[in-house]
């Protein structure tokens, strides 16, 4: 199997993104191959939709990493109750052929205590694309967004929220190939 993550924060030491790196870690223990494309590290181009082609290198490797994959997920920091703009960009350049009938989880991280706007927005737009919506979803917030030097959280009770959405997620992702 194998899952793309997108990281959509413009900030180099990014919650969301520090988040990202542990999920990748605790997918990869499972053997899956996950793909993780960080806009910080490759950040796109504005998308100009009278003018779709383009031969920008990040946007090829987000068409090919997000449509070469059995499922996503999106992730984003929480900026005034809604996606990052960097994200929303670069969800303009996929469209249904990268996200048709594949498992889609959205990812969080809010100064606040949760950050759920972004989150159901992220699922309006996966809609939209006709990905499917993962009905669980990971949002850390507050004192929850600590992590430790090695990249792990700090309080046990978000790993354990990883561990669950991530289980239920691959099994929806599976689920989905197999129909598919």
């Amino acid at each position: 199997m194998k899952i793309t993550i997108v990281t959509g924060s413009n900030r180099e030491q990014s919650t969301s993104t520090k988040l990202c790196r542990y999920i990748e870690t605790v997918l990869q223990e499972k053997e899956i191959n996950v793909t993780l494309f960080d806009l910080y590290e490759k950040p796109l181009p504005f998308f100009d939709p009278s003018n779709r082609v383009t031969t920008d290198p990040n946007v090829h490797a987000l068409i090919q990493a997000v449509g070469g994959a059995d499922a996503v997920i999106l992730s984003t920091p929480d900026y005034h109750g809604s996606v990052s703009g960097v994200l929303k960009n670069a969800l303009d350049f996929l469209g249904f052929d990268q996200f048709d009938s594949k498992a889609v989880l959205a990812v969080s991280s809010s100064g606040g205590a949760v950050g759920v706007s972004p989150l159901t927005h992220l699922q309006t737009i996966v809609r939209n694309l006709h990905g499917v919506n993962c009905p669980e979803w990971i949002s850390i917030g507050g004192e929850n967004r600590g992590f430790t030097p090695d990249g792990e959280p700090e309080n046990e009770k978000v790993k354990e929220r990883v561990n669950k959405v991530l289980a239920y997620f691959v099994n929806l992702a599976l689920t989905l190939r197999k129909a598919g």
